[in-house]
């Protein structure tokens, strides 16, 4: 099973470096612009497919000059805020950026292309559906925390158990302070696996023995879109208590709130839209769901793939989505550098 993984990714990762060495195709479509369009990796998996998603449409389809670069929130928008680079951020989630990011669009700094997740980002508490169908009742935040005895701790079978965040991560702070507003201490207990691929790991035990869980996470991801959770009902989101909930200098007291939906876009450096529309217009219709980005990662999660090699899988694959956002031209040198 091991030695077939490897091969798995071996093979996918040849295959990757063969298509990306072809030479882009006599272009029609011009990409309207000599520069290089770098393109930031982000650090979650979402945002480091899409990217390589983008750069290969580009590059065999467009005949732009792309590059892929290392980025991450809040130094990627703080530089293309300052440099222009990157020249795009095809999953910036731009919440936690709010006030720079706002001001850069109003001094026309930066622009916004369009959704990258068109219904918004997910946070919150999941229960396995097999569970609620087994306990109907279970809808709410509320419902769940009045019945520990369903999720039991397995060192400590007299409370439940509530998976968290692993530590130092911003859902901790959040998920901490909802444990603390819903009064869950007597009864629950609030565990960190420790690290995001230990809750990976706890919530797909869970599942494949079809055991109870409680837990916090988010999408998309490939959890979601492999295992079938049903979200809980934690009432309003309240963005000003959800700022102090995870602001540890806030000196109000834990509140209740549900986790808010962040805006997930694509952000780019202003000359894209000025040197490069046609390329501006594309990222206007990229936008995918929640659950069509959770299913593309699935592929990566189950076959140990990297970026790249899930990017290729999706072209091959979807072609059904991507060929909307482009002219047919442009689809057919893409599909003839897949084929």
């Amino acid at each position: 099973m091991i030695s077939r993984g490897k091969g798995l990714l071996a093979g996918s990762v040849l295959a990757v470096a063969a298509w990306f060495s072809q030479p882009a195709l006599a272009q029609d479509i011009s990409c309207g612009t000599d520069r290089t369009i770098d393109i930031a990796e982000m650090t979650w998996p979402s945002a480091a497919v899409l990217a390589h998603v983008h750069a290969a449409i580009l590059e065999k389809g467009f005949g732009c000059k792309v590059e892929i670069v290392t980025g991450d929130t809040v130094p990627t928008a703080s530089s293309m805020l300052s440099r222009g680079r990157p020249a795009v951020a095809p999953e910036l989630w731009t919440s936690v950026i709010k006030s720079s990011w706002e001001e850069g669009l109003q001094n026309g700094k930066v622009v916004e292309l369009g959704d990258a997740i068109t219904d918004g980002t997910v946070e919150g508490w999941f229960i396995p559906r097999y569970v609620q169908e087994a306990h109907p009742e279970l809808k709410s935040g509320p419902d769940v925390i009045a019945r520990p005895d369903l999720f039991p701790d397995p060192e400590d079978p007299s409370k439940g158990r509530l998976y968290s965040c692993p530590p130092g991560w911003a859902c901790e702070l959040s998920t901490t302070a909802l444990f603390k507003a819903f009064d869950m201490g007597g009864s629950w207990n609030l565990f960190s696996a420790g690290s995001g691929g230990a809750l990976d790991a706890s919530i797909a035990r869970a599942f494949l023995r079809k055991e109870p869980i409680l837990f916090y996470y988010w999408g998309p991801t490939a959890v979601l879109g492999k295992f079938d959770a049903v979200q809980l009902d934690l009432g309003e989101a309240k963005p000003d208590v959800y700022a102090c909930n995870t602001d540890s200098d806030c000196s109000n007291p834990p509140a209740v709130t549900a986790y808010p939906s962040s805006p997930a876009v694509v952000g780019a450096a202003r000359w894209i839209k000025d040197d490069a529309p046609t390329i501006a217009e594309y990222f206007s219709k990229v936008g995918l769901s929640n659950a069509q980005i959770s299913e593309l990662l699935v592929y990566g999660d189950e076959n140990k793939a990297d970026a790249a090699a899930t990017a290729l899988n999706f072209l091959k694959t979807k072609s059904d989505i991507w060929r909307n956002w482009v002219p047919s031209e442009v689809a057919e040198k893409v599909q003839a550098s897949l084929d």
